[in-house]
């Protein structure tokens, strides 16, 4: 039974690897939907909103953001920063929110309002 228990566990975090790669883009959009924020602002919502499970390295983060800009899905803005070169403060423009409204109700809202999926999950 315990190495049922830890190949399943295995299983588990090889699936959620795969998954959380995949989901970056949709908790870096969930970010920026609340309002602009900079880098570090980024990578502590989706720390947060995701309670621990999935978090960015810089490194990861730039070039998602840079993706998105280069998509012009999202623009930024420089701040002047006394300790340093300027900070970069990211925001979702009109094209990012509309984007991420039609994959949350095509991607996601069916998770949450088709009864046979909620039967499935209880």
């Amino acid at each position: 039974p315990t190495n049922k228990k830890f190949y399943e566990l295995e299983l588990l975090e090889a699936w959620e690897s795969s998954y959380k790669q995949g989901q970056l883009t949709l908790w870096i959009f969930l970010a920026l939907a609340e309002g602009a924020k900079t880098t570090a602002e980024i990578k502590a919502y989706v720390e947060a909103a995701t309670q621990g499970t999935l978090s960015a390295d810089d490194k990861s983060l730039y070039r998602s953001l840079r993706r998105y800009y280069d998509a012009e899905m999202v623009d930024f803005t420089s701040q002047p920063n006394p300790k340093g070169p300027a900070t970069k403060l990211y925001q979702l423009n009109d094209i990012g929110r509309h984007l991420l409204g039609r994959f949350v109700r095509r991607n996601i809202s069916i998770l949450i309002t088709n009864p046979q999926i909620q039967e499935i999950l209880a």
